[in-house]
């Protein structure tokens, strides 16, 4: 009898097969898939993913993973995402010599020397080992100063944690950083601020990213993750503005009282 609950091939969710990837990619040869999303399967083994030899993007975040071994070969690999699985080592990546965005939020790196084997990724810029939004993180990103040990490693790095360190953009997410740490001390009210408007729709952010492209749908979600940042700390200032005018209010309050 079938446990209850089981659906047609989750068993076989454990391990890559060629059958899971045909299913998934709808392509009948394993070397012409481009693109693979591979999340929350419950993997523990690639198997044979390694002879997917144009793959360009490759989505295994939310799985059991402890090796990366069968992504050796993927020599044509740009994007991808490991994040919340159990790695403890990235050393098959050093081959993937096309790699230009990695997230490996969520797993068990421990020390910066870990990150050693991608210095040889000359096109490596995006690099995720914390994602505070989805609450992810690694042990290595306890001490406080990993941001600073991870760029002088791998000095490459446009962005690190979806904090962009070089090239255009960069000055302005420092002084937005800033912004948001001068609004946290603040322990003073100050003068009442004019409601701020929208000078778009709201929705005029959100992306349609097309399905043919990798690159530009990973484009799309790290834009995403960015934008979601940017009303967190939105949502932040609003609220320190709303105590201030209260504490305004209730100061003047206070003065107008007659003796």
């Amino acid at each position: 009898m079938e446990p209850s609950g089981e659906k047609p091939g989750e068993a076989e969710g454990l391990s890559i097969t060629p059958q899971l990837l045909k299913s998934r990619s709808g392509e009948f040869a394993l070397d012409s898939i481009l693109l693979l999303k591979l999340r929350g399967l419950g993997l523990v083994d690639l198997g044979c993913l390694g002879e997917c030899l144009s793959l360009e993007w490759l989505d295994l975040s939310g799985n059991a993973l402890t090796h990366l071994g069968p992504l050796a070969p993927l020599n044509q690999l740009a994007v991808l995402n490991v994040s919340n699985n159990r790695l403890t080592g990235l050393e098959p990546l050093a081959a993937c010599e096309n790699l230009q965005s990695l997230n490996v939020a969520g797993n068990l790196l421990a020390t910066p020397g870990q990150l050693q084997c991608l210095a040889g990724l000359q096109g490596l810029e995006y690099l995720r080992l914390r994602d505070p939004l989805a609450r992810l993180s690694n042990p290595l990103c306890a001490t406080p100063s990993y941001w600073a040990v991870v760029r002088e490693l791998l000095p490459g790095l446009k962005v690190i944690d979806g904090e962009r360190v070089s090239g255009r953009g960069s000055d302005l997410y420092q002084l937005c950083r800033d912004l948001d740490s001068s609004l946290r001390r603040s322990s003073s009210p100050g003068p009442i601020a004019i409601e701020a408007q929208l000078w778009v729709d709201p929705d005029y952010w959100e992306s349609c990213p097309m399905q043919s492209s990798s690159i530009l749908e990973e484009a799309c979600r790290q834009f995403q993750d960015t934008l979601q940042e940017c009303l967190d700390l939105d949502r932040q200032a609003g609220d320190s503005l709303a105590q201030a005018q209260q504490a305004l209010s209730a100061a003047e309050a206070t003065s107008s009282v007659v003796f």
